[in-house]
């Protein structure tokens, strides 16, 4: 199962996911290519190389193009700003100059179009225009958005999972400040940088097309901001609404470490939110921050596989006991299936499977049934009930005798494979390649999976025994 994992201990924002996700391989061309589809001008991406605290990534910068400089000064005096989820004036506001602003709420603007960016090295403000198809930023909202999505030539996906992502920080504002969904406007994420970060995270991810998305518990940072309304606390009421239920660490630093577009970002993809992991990492990638402080501001990313449990134990595994819940389903709609089976596997089940069964009154029927360990057990019923219609389920023991796996690697005329390996009472019994290393070779080099089957059985014979 290939995998991305998400290692957040220094939190996660728009710009850091787009470095690392870069970072990690997705072709700068190809993202930059498949934003044009959204026909928004003036910006452009800008990818370079950084380090923080001796840990090499890339940065991703969106350079609003500047426009009226003089109009921008006027605006920058009397416009409101929003700061980590709290309308302020900047004038009355008292800014950390150890951070920058776009860090604190992924961007903060100004009425009448316009940015604020914050230089922290330099001291420098620049003040840019961000009108984007003549929509005043503080009349864009959710409509505004969905129209600017889907009437771009992006994909069916990458619209629904862009869409995805804005209606979770769409949800959160309406909770904080009390309003109606579709009146919320989004003075964050309404701006082109934002919408670049929000739909560039979509391209990524569908381009990577990773069988599951996990993440560590989320930093989110601590302390507070001193403005007009007195003091703001950090994290933002938005970020906090959109990661409740989601395991969160708090206080590493004295500053916001995760905004609202990174966690929306996460709330919306990630399946599993898990600390104590057992993987094989194949690729790290690495997204730079804008700070540079006390921990390294970067965010990092993974491809990895899950390692078996019976796979890292040095002694044969033989029998163990474990569960079989099962229910039987005449009433249902089939398009539901695949959707209950991926979520019990996300959720720890060892193996789950549907048969075709004949019921009372010859009514064709399925048979749901899952085989999980004993602990995970009351978990697997409750998402029988509530997402499948039976009204009833059955679970009994088993004994299950499992053959200890190892996987190597193996040079081949396709570049390095990997076989797995089974052993019987400690001696290697057979061996076999994994399909979806097949399927990648047959995709990529443009021949029938069959053929590197058989390419790959006949040269793998050489490095196995069996």
């Amino acid at each position: 199962m290939k995998i991305l994992y998400y290692d957040c201990f220094s939190g996660i924002s728009g710009d850091m996911n787009l470095g690392a996700l870069l970072d990690l391989g997705i072709d700068k061309k190809y993202l930059v290519d498949e934003l044009s589809k959204l026909n928004l001008n003036g910006y452009e991406i800008k990818v370079s190389r950084d380090i923080r605290k001796g840990i090499e990534g890339t940065k991703v910068d969106v350079i609003l193009q500047e426009h009226d400089h003089a109009e921008s000064e006027h605006n920058h005096a009397e416009g409101e700003h929003d700061h980590a989820g709290g309308e302020h004036n900047h004038d009355e506001c008292e800014h950390n100059h150890q951070h920058s602003h776009e860090e604190v709420s992924e961007v903060h603007l100004h009425e009448h179009h316009h940015e604020h960016l914050h230089n922290d090295n330099e001291g420098a403000h620049t003040h840019v225009h961000t009108g984007i198809e003549h929509i005043h930023k503080d009349q864009r909202n959710l409509n505004d958005i969905e129209k600017i999505i889907n009437s771009s030539e992006l994909s069916s996906k990458v619209k629904e999972l862009s869409m995805k992502i804005f209606m979770k920080v769409a949800l959160a504002e309406a909770k904080v400040h009390g309003k109606p969904l579709y009146e919320i406007h989004f003075h964050e994420v309404g701006a082109v940088d934002s919408i670049v970060d929000i739909v560039g995270a979509a391209i990524c991810l569908t381009c990577l097309n990773v069988d599951k998305i996990m993440s560590s518990s989320v930093e989110l940072g601590g302390g507070f901001v001193k403005c007009a309304h007195g003091l703001i606390p950090v994290p933002a009421p938005a970020t906090v609404e959109i990661l409740k239920g989601i395991p969160v660490k708090l206080g590493a630093v004295p500053f916001e470490t995760t905004t609202p577009t990174g966690a929306a970002i996460l709330a919306a993809n990630v399946c599993e939110f898990k600390d104590d992991n057992n993987f094989i990492i194949n690729k790290i990638g690495y997204g730079i921050g804008n700070r540079d402080t006390e921990i390294p501001n970067v965010l990092r990313v993974m491809l990895v596989e899950e390692v078996d449990k019976q796979i890292i134990s040095t002694k044969y595994d033989d029998e163990t006991v474990e569960q079989i819940i099962e229910c039987n389903i005449d009433d249902m709609n089939p398009e539901l299936y695949e959707y209950i089976i991926d979520m019990v596997f996300n959720e720890g089940a060892l193996d789950a499977y549907i048969t075709p069964i004949i019921m009372k009154k010859g009514r064709p029927s399925v048979k749901i049934s899952i085989l999980c360990e004993e602990d995970k057990t009351t978990r697997m019923k409750e998402i029988l009930f509530r997402e499948t219609t039976t009204l009833g389920v059955r679970s009994f023991k088993v004994d299950k005798t499992k053959l200890k796996r190892k996987f190597i690697k193996v040079n081949t005329s396709y570049g390095e494979v990997t076989v797995k390996e089974s052993y019987y009472k400690g001696e290697k019994i057979k061996s076999k390649f994994e399909y979806e290393e097949c399927k990648r070779i047959a995709k990529s080099v443009g021949v029938p999976i069959s053929e590197v089957y058989e390419k790959l059985r006949n040269e793998i014979q050489y490095y196995t025994k069996v």
